[in-house]
């Protein structure tokens, strides 16, 4: 439809220049010396709008073959920056698909096609590293300029991550501390490099911040916590004023959680502070009923088994069938010589759940008592029952001789 408005404008035009050629009568005399040249009007001012146009067309010529190397110098970068692009391009798609020894040959060709080298070098070294060739890997780094007032976080973030994958966590951190500010990306390398250092007392506030911007859910980031807590606890458990500042340090909500009252009963235990490594046990119990917890109370030596003994049996009305309870009860009244409710709680705890260490108390309550046979009964018993659970963790395999 448009097209047709186009012809009837265009012929309404010549139509109308005609018309008004034909009501034009003047005429236009140039007079030269020696010549007199006498031309229509309408003839006159159609030479002068055919000399404009050829002129107008002579400068664009000329123009046009002025600027025509400028021109082909720009369609000629053009182009390169077309193909350096692609070849980029082409390079991450072989970096992802994990053809590295491609994309380290192509983005090299994109870099000199005129691609900005950091960013090529980056790709290049993490091709390199995933390629197992740290030498080609340090070269590509090398490259990279180092502004320590403009760092640059590419390089930072990629080189920890690689540093970290050789199992060179304190380098990966001495990376990460050139950065003015860390990002997500870097908060969560820092947290491996100190899980992988021990450095288990800085995990509780990394894990904050990132539980914060979403990274781990609480659940997660709870069960991380609580297992940092009690491998720290751990690892001060061989020093008495370490390992109590460290359960200082401990949130309450930590301090009852069974696993991290568990390391810490131990080791305060084990350092022969059994009244605080009680005190630890029963307040988690309270809390969270845990039957490796009841297992080792019953193996604290304290100053006041009686106290120990009531809390116990406590804690019995609520959990009657607990063989673990009553095997504890059973040991902590054969340590206060109430050799009745000893044996009958060993006994008890036989009848829920026949386990060699219930069997071993009972043998060793017998012996004490002058019961030859009935001791040598359930020390077979034990012997059974240790050798069949052996047997389920080794499959039965024996170990070859030299």
């Amino acid at each position: 439809m448009r097209w047709l408005i186009w012809i009837f404008l265009l012929g309404a035009l010549a139509t109308g220049l005609t018309l008004l050629a034909r009501l034009n009568t003047g005429y236009v005399l140039v007079a030269l010396p020696g010549h007199r040249i006498e031309l229509s009007l309408n003839f006159a001012l159609l030479l002068v709008a055919l000399g404009f146009i050829a002129a107008y067309l002579l400068v664009r010529l000329l123009v046009t073959t002025v600027e025509l190397p400028r021109r082909v110098a720009r369609f000629r970068a053009a182009r390169r920056r077309e193909s350096a692009h692609g070849a980029l391009v082409e390079a991450l798609r072989e970096f992802f698909a994990g053809r590295y020894a491609k994309a380290e040959k192509t983005v090299n060709r994109a870099v000199a096609l005129g691609e900005p080298g950091d960013l090529g070098a980056i790709i290049a070294a993490r091709a390199a590293h995933e390629l197992r060739a740290p030498e080609r890997r340090d070269r590509y780094l090398a490259q990279l300029a180092t502004d320590p007032a403009r760092p640059d976080e590419a390089r930072i973030i990629s080189e920890a991550q690689m540093l970290l994958d050789e199992r060179r966590p304190d380098s990966a951190l001495a990376a990460l501390a050139t950065l003015p500010k860390k990002h997500t990306a870097a908060l969560r390398l820092e947290l491996r490099a100190r899980q992988r250092l021990g450095q288990w007392e800085m995990v509780p506030a990394l894990l904050d911040q990132l539980e914060k911007r979403g990274v781990f859910s609480a659940e997660r980031a709870d069960a991380e916590r609580r297992h940092a807590w009690q491998l720290l606890v751990e690892r001060e458990a061989g020093d008495a004023a370490g390992l109590a500042e460290t359960w200082k340090r401990i949130p309450d909500r930590y301090r009852k959680d069974t696993a991290v009252a568990g390391a810490a009963a131990a080791a305060f235990q084990a350092l022969g502070q059994c009244a605080e490594g009680q005190a630890i046990i029963e307040r988690s119990l309270d809390a969270e009923w845990e039957s490796g917890l009841v297992n080792l109370y019953g193996e604290c030596r304290g100053s006041d088994t009686l106290r120990q003994i009531e809390c116990a049996e406590r804690w019995l009305k609520n959990h009657r069938n607990d063989g673990t309870l009553l095997l504890a009860l059973g040991r902590l009244c054969a340590q206060q010589q109430l050799w009745g409710k000893a044996q009958s709680y060993l006994e008890a705890s036989i009848a829920v759940e026949p386990t060699y260490s219930a069997h071993l108390e009972l043998a060793q309550l017998h012996d004490r008592l002058d019961r030859v046979d009935a001791a040598r009964v359930h020390y077979r018993a034990s012997l059974e029952l240790a050798v069949g659970q052996l047997n389920r963790r080794t499959g039965g395999r024996r170990r070859k001789p030299f």
